[in-house]
């Protein structure tokens, strides 16, 4: 019972929806036609270092080879099973093989990027889906099953104009940014700029996301956003209907007013997608939560979906993770890639690799001093996505060998 939530790297670290993307919770994913690639918008944000098509050869590391389906987060696409090519392709990328020599179909494989020289380096070049833009680090609750409960960081506001320069520049990437969440570790809505903020996305022709315990998003902040235009996606994360428990989850005795304000928006447009997230272990009480909030939110706008807490990657004790540190790493699969399509800023402006790094021990970047595309595109980002992708052998502790979400062999 595992789902990707929208962040699962902002707020209580909670994205909503299925590990195959956001844009899942908008469309089902197609499958009308035999063989069908789907095709999301493209743009490869940074000039790769491409070299003549000269071999060998070998199909790119950067195409992930999940279960049921092999997808290129540089292309935007992905094949399916039924496609004429999956076979053949697929056993080419799982036993790493390398060609001397090129038939009809490796030259077409060629043309269309899912062959590449061996020689070539794209670890600089990236395509931007989602943004995880955090204005303050301040959470009003401090849940167990999150980093914050364990060690809460001080409060920092990102500057106004700061947050007014970034915004401009994600423009460049409105044909493919599918959303612009306002979390990280903290909660958006605390915020006193908060609607100022989904504003600005709204002036910006950008999405706006949130992910909120619910704790301050009052009835009149839920007006404002709804007049903006409202969210593309709104996920709200619940434990439990039971307030001691509650208490004791959070440290914060919140779930009246909680259920006060899901209560007040439940039947109001404020999302396109609208989801109450429950968090648990996946065993009995769990499921009760579960069925409890479903009965009490039927025929709403609120869908619920489950959640097993996860132990970030190793920093908690608590939580499901990898069995073992995983051995040869081939990506990531975190509602999309985390090294390639997603951008996590928090709120001093720093640019961190991922969103499981809560002690920013990979800062790629400080938007203070640098452009997004400088950061997404510098030498740090790339030696990193180069170690995330098993191309670089990557140290023992690095963050993605203890990670759920890490593709591997």
């Amino acid at each position: 019972m595992r789902y990707s939530l929208f962040r699962h790297c902002f707020s209580v670290h909670i994205s909503l929806g299925t590990r195959r993307g956001f844009v899942n919770l908008l469309s089902d994913r197609s499958n009308d036609g035999a063989g069908l690639i789907r095709i999301m918008p493209v743009m490869i944000d940074s000039p790769s270092s491409r070299q003549p098509d000269s071999g060998p050869w070998r199909v790119s590391p950067w195409v992930h080879r999940e279960e049921g389906r092999l997808y290129r987060p540089l292309e935007g696409d992905e094949m399916l099973p039924d496609h004429p090519d999956y076979d053949e392709l697929r056993r080419l990328a799982d036993t790493d093989a390398v060609l001397d020599t090129l038939d009809v179909n490796g030259r077409r494989w060629l043309a269309e990027s899912w062959l590449e020289p061996v020689t070539l380096d794209r670890s600089h070049d990236y395509r931007l889906r989602y943004v995880s833009l955090e204005t303050c680090s301040t959470c009003t609750q401090g849940c167990y099953f999150c980093p914050v409960g364990v060690a809460p960081r001080p409060t920092k506001l990102m500057p106004t104009e700061l947050f007014e320069t970034i915004v401009g520049q994600l423009t460049a990437h409105r044909d493919t940014i599918e959303g612009v969440g306002l979390s990280n570790y903290n909660e958006p809505t605390a915020d006193r700029r908060f609607v100022d903020q989904v504003a600005l996305l709204h002036e910006h022709k950008l999405p706006p996301a949130v992910l909120s315990n619910a704790s301050t998003f009052t009835p009149d902040k839920v007006d404002a956003v709804i007049e903006l235009g409202g969210l593309v996606y709104l996920g709200i994360n619940i434990s439990t209907t039971d307030r001691d428990r509650y208490k004791a989850d959070r440290g914060k005795d919140h779930l009246p007013k909680v259920l006060e304000h899901l209560d007040y928006m439940k039947d109001k447009p404020v999302a396109e997608t609208m989801a109450l997230v429950v968090l648990g272990h996946d065993d009995e009480s769990h499921h009760k939560e579960i069925a409890i909030l479903k009965e009490r939110f039927a025929g709403s706008n609120f869908v619920v979906r489950p959640f097993d807490i996860m132990d970030r990657a190793g920093w908690l004790d608590v939580g499901i993770g990898p069995e073992k540190p995983h051995t040869r790493l081939r990506g990531c699969e975190n509602l999309g890639s985390r090294p390639i399509e997603h951008l996590h800023i928090t709120a001093e402006g720093h640019v961190v690799f991922c969103c499981e790094d809560y002690d920013e021990v990979h800062t790629v970047g400080d938007l203070q001093t640098q452009t997004v595309d400088e950061i997404l595109s510098g030498d740090e980002m790339a030696r990193l996505r180069r170690l995330a992708y098993g191309i670089d052998d990557a140290p023992e502790d690095f963050i993605c060998r203890n990670c759920l979400f890490a593709l591997t062999d």
